[in-house]
């Protein structure tokens, strides 16, 4: 009798609540995992830009350099009046390094003042404002490409250099793979809605702690996406200060059909302070 108990008791026993975490796929890295949000029509349509917006140059050059795999990368720098070993790393979002990467950059430049400030260009002097042609851009990538330029950027740096990191929605999730990649020389990173890092093994590896943007009715890097990043920097041993806004994704691209001004605004503030306090 108590044999059987023993079986009915573990048939319909309620199974123990098990911590929230993003759904690895197909073995794919999270950078990937992000790309594969192209396919999803809802995705591209939320990431129109305006052709109204323009960027207008001001203290920002084009620049090039050598990836790690031999080839010519290339990037827009604003450098500081004076030298410094301070930079901070700008990962492009989905249309590519152009007028709103630029834009973003200049703005940190500006506040930052000391530091130099890099946009990396993972689309290799690719750009655009259609959405169907910014999905095939993004979905190119390869993360042995993308590794390559990111590395070739942080060997031009130099060894004494501090980097911080930042970018947005496809460039969030390779802000924290560059600051990953900068090891001991990362002093900061910012990740606005992209998709983190799962591998606690490699979070573990860290060099700084991780300011998080996210959205709340973001239908891809969702809250429980976010959850599952907070779990894991936990098991890590490593600091996420995470902020959520009532907004959804791409909330900080001011041209942008889901931009949300006050979120936006804070957003920027928020990040703009922890910067200016890891670069002092």
């Amino acid at each position: 009798m108590e044999k059987y108990l023993l079986i009915a008791f573990m048939l319909f026993a309620p199974a123990a609540k098990q911590p929230t975490k993003p759904i690895l796929c197909c073995g794919k890295t999270a950078t990937e995992q992000f790309a594969a949000f192209a396919s999803d029509p809802n995705f591209v349509k939320i990431h129109v830009l305006p052709a109204s917006f323009n960027y207008v140059a001001g203290a920002g050059a084009d620049i090039h350099f050598t990836a790690t795999d031999g080839t010519l990368a290339h990037g827009y720098e604003f450098k500081a009046a004076k030298k410094t070993n301070n930079y901070l790393l700008v990962i492009h979002d989905y249309l590519g390094l152009g007028d709103y990467a630029k834009y973003e950059s200049e703005k940190y430049f500006k506040s930052l003042k000391d530091v130099n400030v890099i946009a990396i260009d993972l689309y290799d002097n690719k750009t655009t404002t259609n959405p169907d042609s910014a999905r095939k851009l993004m979905q190119a990538v390869t993360t042995v490409r993308a590794t390559a330029i990111i590395q070739g950027a942080i060997k031009m740096l130099g060894k004494n250099a501090r980097i911080g990191t930042i970018g947005w929605c496809f460039g969030g999730g390779w802000s924290l793979q560059t600051a990953l990649a900068a090891k001991q020389q990362t002093v900061a990173c910012v990740v606005f809605y992209g998709m983190p890092e799962q591998d606690v093994t490699k979070l573990k590896t860290l060099h700084s702690d991780v300011l998080g943007i996210f959205a709340n009715k973001d239908k891809w890097i969702t809250p429980a996406v976010v959850t599952g990043f907070e779990e894991n920097m936990k098991k890590a041993g490593k600091t996420l200060t995470v902020n959520s806004y009532d907004a959804d994704h791409g909330f900080g691209n001011p041209n942008g059909p889901t931009h949300n001004d006050l979120a936006a605004s804070d957003a920027y503030s928020k990040a703009e302070a922890y910067l200016h306090a890891r670069f002092k």
